[in-house]
């Protein structure tokens, strides 16, 4: 599936999506008025990291089941970083010059 065809079947599925994630960018750009970029950046990464962590442990109906889900949710969130990054990544050089110049 295309980078493209992914963010229409996101959409598709969640027609608020992109609109949370303009909140969170916007969050974002406020801070690097303060910030370094890299800085605002592993905040961003840690934030998700633990508000992921908090949604499989709160899914779980006991620390166990918890600990047990604990591998497959890493792999579904880091692949999922991983397409998501990819995709913004190609985007980002294929319109270089319209966003960065």
């Amino acid at each position: 599936m295309s980078d493209q065809n992914k963010e229409k079947t996101i959409q598709k599925m969640d027609k608020d999506f992109f609109k949370r994630t303009d909140a969170f960018i916007k969050v974002a750009n406020e801070l690097t008025s303060d910030h370094d970029l890299g800085k605002v950046s592993a905040s961003m990464l840690y934030a998700a990291a633990r508000f992921n962590a908090f949604i499989v442990a709160s899914s779980a109906e006991s620390k166990e089941e918890a600990d047990k889900n604990k591998v497959e949710a890493i792999e579904y969130f880091t692949s999922q970083y991983r397409s998501m990054l990819l995709a913004n990544m190609n985007d980002y050089i294929e319109k270089y010059d319209e966003y960065l110049k």
